[in-house]
C-alpha cells in the first residue's frame, strides 16, 4: 500500500500542470442565447455584438450530437462575415470551427462556402445534413485579434457557423513548422482507445480532440502506473495508456497514404517494461513511393513510463506514397503506435492590410457606429474586401477607395490622412457636419472627393480648392462657400472643425429682420406723409367737392375726408408691401393671421395681394 501513496504527489503535480497550461480563450455558441456547460465541463457563451454584429440565429431542425450544435448563425448579406476575438499579439493559438447544417432552413441543401482566418484562405467548407464538420488550425497570431470569416461563393449557398473555439497553446508546440505558416488538422487519433479524449485531466488540457482509432490489427493497454508526458507537444496521459500494434514482427503497421506538404507527428510509449523480460522492441519508419522505398529516420525503441515523439515534415511526396512501421531484424516484439496527428502546412501567412489603413479604418468605425459591423481583415483575402472598400493587389494591400455614399454617416469627419493611398473618397448623401477637413487637400494620391448632399459648412480649404488633381463635388451643402467668400449660416453649426461644434447666436440673427422691418418703412413713411400733405394744401376745398365718397352711413361725406382716407390707404398699402418684402406674408407688423387683414378703422375685408 505504500507504493501508490508515494506516487500521489506526482499525480497531483501532473493534475496541476494540466490544469494551468492550457488556456480556453473562447468557446462561442453561434446563434445561442444563454451560457451553458457541456459534458466536458467547457463553458460556452452565446455570440453577441462583441464578436459578431451581423447574421441571423437559427435552431437546427434535426437532433444534433451536442447541445452546442443545436443553434447556428447564418449570413445572407455581405461578401464575407467575420467573428473577431481579442488575443495577445504573437500568441500561438488553436482555432476550431464547427458546422452542423441540421436542415435548419428546411431546404435539405447543405451549402458550400469558403472559410478564412486573419485574412488568409483556410478551406472550402462542404457541409453535411447530418454530420458535424470541423476545421482546426494552429498558428501564431500576427495582430491582437483572431478573426474567422465565412464567405459566400455561390448565390444560393448561405454560409453559417455553429461553433467557434479559440485555445492558447504553448509557443514550443508544433515548432517543427515555420512560425510564418499555419498547420491545418487532417486527423488526430488515439490508437486503441475506446472513447474520444478532450479537455480536463487525464485528457488534454489544451483541448485537442483525440478520436479513437484502430491502428494495426489489435489494441493493447499499458501497465505503467505513471507515464511522464514531458516532451514535444505534451501529449495527454490518456493517449499514452493504449496503443495499436500487429501480431508478429514480420507484419508492418501501415499508417496509410499522405499528401504533399504533410506534417505527421507520432507518439510512442511502450505498454510493458520489456527490460524486465529481457525482450526488445525496435522498429523504423518506412516510406513507400512509386519509385523506390526504404527506411527514414533512426531506429525507434519506445520508452516505458515516458514518451518518444517523431515527426515527418515538409515531405515531397506523390499520391502513391505510404508510410508504415516495420520491426528491425533483431526485435523480439512488433512495432506499436500510441497516437498520431496529421496536418497540412499552409502557405506563408499574410501580414494583412497596411497598419496605417487598419488604424484609420478603426477610427472611422469608432466615429460612425454604422460601420462597426465589418470585421476581419479589410482587404484580404482577395476579392473579399469589406463591401465599401477597394484595395490594391500588393502583398501588403492598401485601401484605395472608400465608397460610403448613403451609409447614414452623421457627425464630423475624423482625420484619416494616414490612408495616403486613397484615390477615391465618396461620402455623398450622408449627414456629415462641420467644415471640410484641410488634410483632404494634401492627400498625395486623391483623385476624386465627393461630399455632396451633406450638412457641411464654412469655407472650402484652399489646399483643396486649388488642387487641380482632385475632382471635387460639394453640391447640396448650402452652408459651404468658396475660400475668401462670406459663408451663409448653417443650422446648428458655423465654421466647425473636427472635434468641435460652434452654435450660432439665434438672438442676434433673429433681430436683423426686425431692425430692417422698422427702420426702412419708417424712413419712407416720412416722405410719403410729406407728399400727401403738399397735395392737400395745393388742391384746396373746391377740388374736393368733385370726389364722391360715402360715409359710414352711406351719405355723401366731405372731400377732405375722402382725400384723407386715400392718403392713409396709400401709406397703409406701402407699409404692408415693404413689411411683406422684409418678413414675408403674413406681416408681423400688422398682426395678420392669414387670409384676412384688418385696417386701422376696424373694418375687415380680403387681403390685398
Amino acid at each position: 500500500m505504500v507504493g501508490p501513496f508515494k506516487l500521489l504527489p506526482v499525480l497531483l503535480l501532473a493534475l496541476f500542470t494540466f490544469s494551468v497550461s492550457g488556456e480556453l480563450i473562447a468557446s462561442i455558441d453561434c446563434g445561442g442565447t444563454e451560457i451553458q456547460t457541456d459534458t466536458n465541463l467547457i463553458i460556452w457563451s452565446p455570440d453577441d455584438d462583441t464578436v459578431i454584429s451581423n447574421g441571423q440565429a437559427y435552431v437546427t431542425r434535426t437532433d444534433s450530437k451536442s447541445p452546442i450544435m443545436n443553434t447556428l448563425r447564418a449570413f445572407t448579406t455581405r461578401k464575407k462575415n467575420c467573428y473577431s476575438y481579442p488575443v495577445t499579439q504573437r500568441e500561438q493559438v488553436l482555432v476550431r470551427v464547427s458546422f452542423y447544417y441540421g436542415n435548419y432552413d428546411g431546404l435539405s441543401k447543405p451549402p458550400t462556402f469558403d472559410l478564412h482566418f486573419d485574412g488568409n484562405f483556410w478551406a472550402t467548407v462542404e457541409t453535411s445534413i447530418s454530420e458535424v464538420i470541423t476545421y482546426e488550425a494552429i498558428y501564431i497570431v500576427k495582430r491582437d485579434s483572431v478573426s474567422v470569416c465565412v464567405a459566400q461563393t455561390k448565390p444560393d449557398q448561405v454560409p453559417f457557423i455553429s461553433a467557434l473555439e479559440i485555445r492558447g497553446v504553448d509557443s514550443d508546440f508544433y515548432d517543427d513548422v515555420s512560425a510564418s505558416r499555419a498547420v491545418f488538422l487532417n486527423s488526430r487519433f488515439s490508437c486503441g482507445a475506446s472513447d474520444t479524449l478532450r479537455y480536463a485531466f487525464p485528457d488534454d488540457a489544451y483541448d485537442r480532440i483525440w478520436v479513437p482509432a484502430k491502428c494495426g490489427t489489435k489494441s493493447v493497454a499499458s501497465d505503467a502506473i505513471f507515464i511522464d508526458t514531458t516532451g514535444p507537444n505534451k501529449p495527454p496521459l490518456g493517449v499514452l495508456q493504449y496503443a495499436g500494434t500487429v501480431d508478429t514482427t514480420s507484419e508492418a503497421l501501415f499508417l496509410g497514404p499522405v499528401s504533399a506538404m504533410n506534417y505527421i507527428i507520432m507518439y510512442f510509449s511502450d505498454v510493458t517494461d520489456v527490460t524486465s523480460t529481457s525482450q526488445t522492441r525496435s522498429f523504423r519508419i518506412y516510406e513507400s513511393k512509386t519509385v523506390g522505398s526504404g527506411p527514414i529516420q533512426s531506429v525507434i525503441s519506445p520508452p516505458y513510463g515516458s514518451v518518444e515523439v517523431r515527426n515527418l515534415t515538409y515531405f515531397t511526396l506523390d499520391s502513391a506514397t505510404n508510410v508504415s512501421l516495420a520491426a528491425t531484424v533483431g526485435s523480439d516484439l512488433p512495432p506499436l503506435l500510441n497516437a498520431i496527428e496529421s496536418f497540412d502546412i499552409s502557405e506563408i501567412l499574410t501580414n494583412g492590410t497596411d497598419n496605417n489603413d487598419v488604424d484609420a479604418l478603426a477610427l472611422l468605425q469608432t466615429t460612425f457606429d454604422v460601420l462597426q459591423g465589418w470585421r476581419g481583415d479589410p482587404c484580404l483575402p482577395a476579392p473579399y474586401s469589406w463591401d465599401w472598400l477597394n484595395c490594391s493587389t500588393d502583398a501588403t494591400p492598401r485601401v484605395t477607395a472608400l465608397h460610403l455614399d448613403g451609409y447614414n454617416l452623421s457627425g464630423l469627419l475624423p482625420d484619416i490622412s494616414s490612408m495616403d493611398a486613397l484615390q477615391i473618397i465618396d461620402m455623398h448623401k450622408n449627414s456629415l457636419t462641420g467644415t471640410i477637413p484641410s488634410f483632404l487637400g494634401t492627400m498625395p494620391n486623391l483623385q476624386q472627393l465627393n461630399l455632396a448632399d451633406n450638412q457641411l459648412s464654412g469655407s472650402i480649404p484652399t489646399a483643396l480648392s486649388k488642387n487641380n488633381k482632385v475632382k471635387l463635388t460639394v453640391t447640396g451643402n448650402p452652408s459651404l462657400c468658396a475660400p475668401g467668400k462670406s459663408c451663409p449660416s448653417s443650422p446648428g453649426t458655423i465654421n466647425a472643425t473636427p472635434g468641435s461644434t460652434t452654435t450660432t447666436n439665434s438672438k442676434k440673427s433673429s433681430s436683423l429682420p426686425v431692425i430692417l422691418g422698422t427702420t426702412i418703412p419708417a424712413f419712407f413713411l416720412v416722405w410719403v406723409a410729406a407728399g400727401i400733405f403738399i397735395i392737400l394744401r395745393k388742391r384746396g376745398k373746391p377740388a374736393n367737392t368733385n370726389i364722391p365718397t360715402n360715409g359710414a352711413n352711406g351719405h355723401s361725406g366731405g372731400g377732405a375726408n375722402g382725400l384723407h382716407k386715400i392718403g392713409e390707404g396709400m401709406v397703409h398699402e406701402f407699409m404692408e408691401n415693404v413689411a411683406q418684402q422684409t418678413f414675408g406674408s403674413p406681416s408681423p407688423l400688422f398682426g395678420n393671421t392669414g387670409g384676412e387683414s384688418s385696417d386701422q378703422y376696424g373694418e375687415t375685408g380680403n387681403q390685398v395681394p
